[in-house]
């Protein structure tokens, strides 16, 4: 058994002479940092990105994998939509973690920047849109008689909501 696989693994102290607290941070431009330095090793920095989740008891970020997990810092948001592909009419998400899924587009809002955000991971997470993705979002946008854009799936139009960070 891996000590993730135990019931109570969340709430194990942290290994002797170490902190659950991090020095990992990842960036509003969604670059990981560690003490300082970027995480230039791709590998590593794809490892980080599909480790995110949230700590079951306090809804801190941590990252998590089978045997062990640690507190991170997040800057702005803990996902980034890195493109966007035509799934039968309906845009499918690539995220920063490697996974696709559909975009939720009831959810979309931007910010004072016009940067696109959306909810991931049945709304559990927020996603920035990198600039390249919300440009590729483009075939799903249309203009309604008054004037506003919106996104249209599936035969209906979704207005781009005001992000509220709270």
């Amino acid at each position: 058994m891996k000590p993730g696989d135990h019931p109570e693994f969340y709430r194990f102290p942290a290994p002797e002479g170490r902190s659950r607290e991090s020095s990992i941070v990842l960036d509003a431009q969604g670059r990981f940092w560690h003490d300082g330095e970027l995480v230039e090793h791709p590998g590593m920095a794809r490892a980080f990105a599909s480790w995110i989740a949230r700590h079951p008891d306090d809804g801190r970020f941590i990252l998590t994998n089978p045997f062990d997990w640690t507190y991170f810092t997040v800057e702005d948001v803990p996902f980034f939509v890195h493109s966007l592909r035509d799934a039968d009419g309906i845009p499918l998400l690539v995220l920063s973690d490697g996974t696709e899924e559909p975009l939720a587009p009831d959810t979309l809002t931007s910010d004072a920047r016009q940067a696109l955000y959306c909810r991931v991971k049945q709304g559990q997470f927020e996603a920035r849109f990198t600039p390249q993705a919300q440009t590729s979002l483009e075939p799903w946008l249309v203009e309604r008689a008054d004037g506003e854009v919106c996104v249209r799936v599936g035969g209906q139009d979704f207005a781009v909501g005001e992000r509220n960070r709270s």
